[in-house]
């Protein structure tokens, strides 16, 4: 029996929802390419009809749309150059080798074009096997029927696809921005790097091996707190200015109580933003020291120099979500709040202590 399992079903049990959503999407699919179809004999052009390969191509956009394999580049393209692939060699190679260099043609050439797509192996296939249709269209095949067909089913994809909750086509990465939010420390190309070394380029995207590895990692980052969120941690103990406290006043509170930051409220104590130490020092600078400070005409407040207040996490949020926040992102305070009111603030040196928490019950290495 250990031996014979690996002849068992390799995919999970569908949700019902996900099964029915899949299914009809085919259904409205292929009855619009059936449509296109039957328009266009109507108007007396080239021949249109539908080939079976259709069939896998709806299997791919509709059941597993965030396959690379499923794109509407590799759909379209690929099913294209599939079928041009077969024409050429129908002309070319004699049988019985028509159909294997046909089918081998289309998957190197779908490879080399970077449109990888199963049903275009059944295109060369099917082309091989009844090439009478395919010679009497000439190349014009290739575009129609087959990449007007299967435009109309990527089409139909995106929009069923979206209309349902599915991203279609699937997320790619922006090479017009640097990374903002490494997953486990990785950029997106150290992640493209992991999928060709694994040879998985072609079954998951960049992206959404991203999304999943950060999944994973705020997942197992829960358990290993064991559910503690950032109230559980936080400081509650604050020393908050407003946004017309003076530089010096700051100044004086920073020397008085020691801290890292200054969260800067207004009287329902709603967060308007954050004040570090080093956000005093830049316009000291600026305007050649204290001196400089001092000739300048009334004192500066901190609606100035403080930063924006979008970083406040909820106070319900587990930490675990934090950690790649304070460690890769380099933040060093993280305001909390409950209710859009300042409640807390969150340190490296709290998580530092909630890690450190137990230390002394474990047994030494």
């Amino acid at each position: 029996m250990r031996a014979w399992h690996h002849l068992f079903p390799a995919l999970p049990p569908f949700h019902a929802r996900e099964q029915l959503r899949a299914g009809i999407g085919a259904l409205i699919g292929i009855s619009l390419c059936a449509l296109v179809v039957a328009l266009g004999s109507g108007w007396g052009g080239p021949a249109l009809y539908l080939v079976a390969p259709l069939g896998a191509t709806a299997v791919l956009v509709f059941c597993v749309p965030n396959s690379p394999l499923a794109q509407p580049w590799s759909a379209v393209v690929g099913n294209v150059t599939s079928a041009l692939v077969a024409l050429l060699v129908v002309h070319l190679v004699p049988s019985p080798w028509t159909v294997g260099v046909a089918v081998g043609g289309a998957i190197t050439a779908m490879m080399f074009v970077r449109a990888l797509h199963p049903p275009g192996g059944a295109v060369a296939l099917l082309t091989a096997l009844d090439p009478g249709p395919a010679l009497q269209t000439g190349p014009l095949f290739a575009l129609l029927p087959v990449g007007l067909t299967t435009a109309t089913l990527v089409l139909a994809a995106f929009a069923y696809n979206r209309a349902t909750g599915r991203v279609y086509p699937f997320r790619q990465p922006d090479t017009g921005k640097a990374d903002t939010s490494p997953r486990l420390g990785l950029t997106d190309a150290q992640l493209g790097d992991l999928l060709d070394r694994y040879n998985q380029s072609a079954n998951v995207g960049v992206v959404d091996l991203g999304r999943m590895l950060a999944a994973a990692e705020a997942e197992a980052a829960q358990h290993r707190f064991d559910g503690t969120t950032c109230a559980d941690i936080m400081t509650t103990t604050l020393v908050t200015t407003t946004p017309d406290t003076t530089l010096a006043e700051a100044a004086r509170l920073f020397r008085a109580h020691a801290i890292k930051s200054l969260p800067v409220v207004d009287g329902q104590m709603r967060l308007q933003g954050l004040v570090l130490q080093a956000d005093l020092l830049a316009p000291l600078v600026a305007e050649g020291g204290v001196a400089g400070w001092r000739r300048r005409r009334g004192p500066r407040k901190l609606a100035e120099v403080m930063r924006p207040a979008d970083g406040a996490v909820p106070h319900d949020m587990p930490v675990g979500a934090l950690l790649n926040r304070l460690a890769a992102e380099g933040s060093e305070v993280i305001p909390v709040v409950s209710e859009e009111r300042l409640v807390g603030i969150l340190t490296r040196s709290d998580i530092m202590r909630l890690l450190l928490r137990g230390a002394e019950e474990r047994p030494a290495p």
